[in-house]
């Protein structure tokens, strides 16, 4: 029996011995971070949101398999939320669909979730009404049973079956109804329940996780009472996704007890917060950077480069490399690079072929 085929589904049971402590080390975390974010400044909160929201869109669809690009998705984000960013780029219209979802969730969080809402976040999913080359039912709830499994054709393992699509219609009203109301149950606990009771019905033919992760943020953001995102936890459960599924697995092969599925959820949560700290420094260190070099004159490659190595550069910069990204001669490339060793911007470090270029942090 699945947890969905249970007497008291879905009432939820947990051991608050064990819940209550971590609950309120997530509260206190959470705490930390809005007080810290309301110290930085308009622009730095901006960056960190748009950051967060960045990462969220990028590794909630990952963690479906599909990979976005992320200065499409942050272009997106950006221009919908009226912040400035340089080299803007347009989005595919799968981009702005993910986008337009999150952004409804996380900037609306205070409106009732409904069935149309719902239908439209779907429908922004699957603008073309296909998931790959499959045409899917969208904008409406499954009409068909759902198994989730892994493994090759003709040996898969079932890891979870769904409730049966005649099911759907009436399970989503209790849902919803249960989700738009005020409980006595602590607003980071509803958003741990609202998960595993979403994720559990399935409702939708495709995307059920990605509107799971959306309905998730949405209800953290009514525990922070606040429309700016400083934690991913698409984020993390990406990080996590192995554990996830486990755990997830396990609970709804169990039984009402959510005492396990709770602390994964609140440790994940804590993690995602963590993270929260090292992107603050990295912004700190951005807006640190600039701002010595406020007057120093740089062209619009060297811009480029310097904001990439400011953010997540992989590897060495070389002279080559710099080419590429900025698409111009090797000449033109050693040039600027001189130009900003000459400035005290970059350092050159190896000798021969592996010379390479790392920035001076003043």
């Amino acid at each position: 029996m699945y947890i969905h085929q249970k007497k008291n589904w879905p009432k939820f049971t947990w051991d608050a011995d064990l819940i209550t402590p971590l609950l309120g080390e997530v509260r206190h975390r959470q705490g930390k971070i809005l007080g810290v974010m309301q110290g930085l400044g308009f622009r730095l909160q901006e960056e960190t949101v748009l950051n967060t929201l960045t990462l969220d869109v990028v590794k909630s669809s990952e963690i479906e398999g599909e990979q976005l690009n992320p200065e499409q998705v942050r272009s997106s984000i950006a221009r919908r939320l009226g912040i400035e960013i340089a080299g803007a780029v347009p989005a595919e219209r799968k981009v702005e669909g993910v986008v337009e979802m999150l952004l409804d969730a996380t900037q609306q969080y205070d409106a009732p979730l409904s069935e149309e809402r719902l239908f439209g976040w779907h429908a922004s999913l699957f603008p073309t009404g296909h998931s790959g080359m499959h045409k899917i039912k969208t904008a409406a709830w499954r009409g068909d049973a759902i198994q989730v499994t892994s493994g090759p054709m003709g040996k898969e393992r079932i890891h979870f079956e769904a409730p049966s699509a005649d099911q759907v219609p009436i399970a989503m009203i209790v849902f919803l109804k249960w989700f738009n109301a005020n409980q006595d149950i602590d607003p980071v606990l509803k958003a741990a329940f609202a998960h595993l009771w979403f994720v559990t019905i399935h409702p939708f033919e495709d995307g059920n996780g990605r509107i799971t992760r959306a309905i998730t943020d949405m209800q953290l953001a009514r525990a922070d009472q606040s429309k700016q995102r400083f934690y991913s936890m698409s984020t993390q459960i990406q990080a996590e996704r192995s554990t996830y599924y486990d755990i997830l697995e396990t609970t709804q092969k169990g039984d009402l007890d959510t005492t396990d599925w709770l602390k994964w959820f609140l440790d994940c949560l804590l993690h995602s917060m963590r993270q929260t700290d090292e992107t603050i420094a990295a912004i700190l260190k951005r807006a640190q950077f600039w701002e010595t070099h406020r007057t120093t004159d740089f062209n619009p490659r060297q811009q480029k480069i310097l904001q990439l190595l400011l953010e997540d550069f992989f590897g060495k910069l070389t002279v080559s490399k710099y080419a590429k990204i900025t698409k111009v001669s090797t000449d033109t490339a050693l040039r600027d690079i001189q130009d900003l060793m000459a400035k005290g911007i970059l350092e050159k470090e190896g000798s021969g072929r592996g010379i390479s270029y790392h920035l001076l942090i003043v």
